[in-house]
């Protein structure tokens, strides 16, 4: 009775690990080939993205480079199924200066654009992109100053006819004005909508024109979202920490 019991034991703990070997391979898959998730650790994105979301990246959406991979080990160059990304879309990349940090921003500007801003306004190829007042944006701290100051907000369209929401934390910021960039062929322009909050392409020092290669994937969907300051481990102050209405809503 003793070999047979044991036998059976040995056979269940076999068994066991096999089936965490296969959740594990299945999650690697997911990770690498399909979907990423990430949060979101500053306001550069506001008020399209607040800090706390958490996200989807699907990786398919631009083709699969050795960024791609988790650990990101260098087994081969360039891309693989590469589609480029069209203007306005929202992705994670590979910081060009440090590409051990991820970034998230828009896509503005494709290869042999010249981008400009003039007196605050976004000019793509010398033409003013079409910007349209809205409503004063309140609260989430902005623009890390007061959390209940009123910030102007402004509903952009560039020339492919993809909308999304600005802010403009001051007049004539130190991004405001700028010389001309023509992005490089093989490269994209990032900015983030939060415009005098983001570190983005405009700053060539510390992110500069983004390489296709380093772009790890497309914003898809918020699957959860908490609280600026709150901890999403924290389950017991869900009901009033948690973002209810940004839940499985679609980044745009």
């Amino acid at each position: 009775m003793s070999v047979t019991s044991g036998t059976k034991s040995e056979s269940g703990l076999g068994e066991t690990i096999r089936v965490v070997i296969h959740a594990l391979l299945i999650a690697l898959v997911i990770r690498t080939f399909l979907f990423q998730p990430f949060n979101i650790p500053s306001g550069s994105m506001k008020a399209t993205l607040l800090v706390g979301d958490y996200l989807f990246v699907s990786k398919y959406s631009y083709g699969y480079s050795h960024y791609s991979i988790p650990l990101s080990p260098p087994l081969f160059s360039g891309r693989i199924f590469g589609s480029e990304p069209n203007r306005g879309d929202i992705v994670v990349f590979r910081l060009p200066k440090d590409d051990s940090t991820d970034y998230i921003k828009r896509v503005i500007g494709l290869p042999g654009d010249r981008i400009q801003m003039r007196e605050g306004l976004l000019h793509i190829n010398d033409k003013p992109v079409k910007r349209e007042r809205l409503s004063d944006f309140i609260g989430e701290d902005p623009c890390g100053s007061d959390a209940t100051a009123r910030v102007k907000r402004w509903k952009e369209t560039l020339p492919n006819g993809v909308s999304y929401e600005s802010l403009d934390c001051v007049d004539n910021g130190f991004y405001d004005n700028t010389n001309v960039y023509t992005v490089p062929p093989g490269h994209f322009f990032m900015m983030g909508d939060n415009r005098d909050n983001s570190t983005d392409s405009r700053v060539l020092s510390a992110v500069g024109y983004v390489p296709f290669e380093n772009i790890v994937g497309r914003a898809q969907m918020i699957f959860f979202s908490i609280a600026e300051g709150e901890h999403a481990w924290m389950f017991w102050r869900w009901p009033t920490a948690v973002r209810w209405n940004r839940l499985f809503t679609i980044v745009r």
